[in-house]
């Protein structure tokens, strides 16, 4: 199932590739909101507030690992599309031994300092319990976590990004089951959701590990892969820091958000809880062509084929921006059917605060799209700095608005955060974009100058 974007139509070969990972995503989604609805229907709008209460610290957590992870394959993608297999594997092994110090390291630190991040937060009284009880237990299965996105992102550096669906299909079906099982028959509270979600990151990490031993010889290692050569790791961590840094430079910029959010109450944190959860739901589009373009642009770096690479950005942002002014008005007119799957008690205050966190945050979604597509091009090129500094101004823009939203108790404020991020980080990334593509023109033309010469 190996897809070599390096040579075909752009637009076919990005088509093809996303619609899995758009399914995936989805799944995925799905079996996060299952948490969400089956918590808010059974125990309330209390344990819906504190399962919402720790998106932004999972996103900080989960998304430092995710990005280290996801940056180490970045490597094993360009020299996928170089034709270059023992580079490849080499960096599939080295890729490895640094994903099990990153799951050991990560784990320790995140028990370590919940409680006392959870405070700083202004975590409600009378959530907090189960707000912790909740995000230890996630913190507590990061490894399943690294183990399954580890192994996804390399099947999808050699273009396979079907059996990550499928595994992810697996995955959602599981964790939704024991949602309702831990539940609502093993009284498990909020800790059954959690546990329903770690053990199904678990199955689908162990089925990829088992997938790609049984079916997939090109990318089976030995020992003598699991080295940890000095200028291969320095590639690696050259990528995989920066992304990590990224994801959690954006996180701090949401934990903000959530901070003062926290101070309105716990109603109004469910409220906007259920409306990122329906967020989340239709931007996954977003967040999948990033990933296409991660796999379409490594490859085609790896052969440097620049021109290649800008006909693909080009078709990308073209479609994102289609998505985005569709799913806008779509969303908004289901918006009052999909809160009442979420809650049964206080609905229209719920769909209220819903209501205007959609029609703010929607109507921005064309720059947050083009964050994920140039964030991605330039990270697969080998950038890492100034993808990074686009999280920076993401934090800055969230972090300004949210500071004088909480000084006003103002929820429209805490929508506008969002948006203000979005569009900065849109912008500064796709100035950044220009810019870099100019450089490595110009590097190519040098190159092939020298050559002549």
């Amino acid at each position: 199932m190996e897809l070599d974007m390096t040579k075909g139509s752009p637009l076919k070969l990005i088509v093809k590739f996303i619609i899995p990972l758009i399914i995936g995503n989805i799944f995925q989604q799905f079996y996060s909101m299952a948490d969400t609805i089956i918590v808010g229907r059974t125990l309330g709008v209390d344990a819906l507030a504190a399962v919402g209460a720790t998106g932004s610290i999972t996103f900080l957590i989960l998304g430092f690992t995710q990005g280290l992870t996801t940056g180490f394959t970045v490597l094993t993608a360009q020299r996928y599309g170089a034709g270059d297999k023992e580079g490849m594997k080499k960096s599939i092994g080295s890729g490895a031994v640094l994903a099990v110090i990153v799951t050991v390291v990560m784990t320790a630190f995140s028990i370590g300092i919940m409680d006392s991040l959870l405070h700083i937060m202004n975590t409600p009284e009378n959530i907090f319990a189960m707000t912790k009880e909740y995000i230890i237990i996630i913190c507590a299965g990061i490894g399943f976590s690294v183990l399954y996105n580890m192994q996804a992102s390399i099947l999808r550096a050699i273009g396979n990004s079907v059996v990550p669906l499928v595994l992810l299909v697996i995955s959602s079906v599981v964790n939704i089951v024991l949602d309702y099982v831990l539940i609502v028959y093993g009284h498990m509270g909020v800790g059954g959701a959690a546990y329903a979600t770690i053990i199904s990151q678990a199955v689908s990490g162990v089925l990829c590990f088992i997938y790609i031993v049984k079916k997939v010889p090109l990318l089976h290692i030995n020992k003598s892969h699991l080295k940890l050569e000095t200028d291969r790791v320095m590639k690696q961590l050259s990528v995989g820091i920066p992304m990590a840094l990224q994801f959690s430079i954006t996180a701090v910029g949401t934990i903000l958000v959530q901070s003062a959010l926290n101070l309105l109450g716990s109603t109004v944190v469910a409220s906007y809880s259920v409306s990122c959860k329906v967020e989340q739901l239709v931007t996954q589009p977003f967040m999948a062509m990033g990933s296409t373009m991660a796999t379409y642009c490594a490859q085609n770096r790896g052969i440097n084929d620049l021109d290649r690479i800008h006909k693909g950005v080009k078709f990308a942002n073209i479609l994102s921006a289609v998505y985005a002014v569709v799913i806008y008005g779509v969303i908004y007119q289901l918006l009052p059917y999909v809160i009442r799957l979420f809650v049964t008690e206080d609905v229209e205050v719920v769909l209220g605060y819903a209501e205007t966190y959609i029609l703010i945050c929607g109507a921005f979604f064309i720059p947050l799209g083009m964050i994920f597509i140039f964030r991605n091009a330039l990270q697969a090129c080998g950038f890492g700095f100034l993808p990074m500094m686009g999280g920076v101004v993401e934090l800055v823009s969230r972090a300004v608005v949210a500071f004088i939203a909480a000084y006003m108790a103002s929820y429209a404020g805490v929508c506008v955060a969002n948006v203000a991020a979005w569009l900065s980080a849109g912008i500064f990334l796709w100035i950044c974009y220009i810019i870099l593509m100019k450089k490595m023109r110009q590097e190519k033309e040098n190159y092939l100058a020298g050559q002549r010469g």
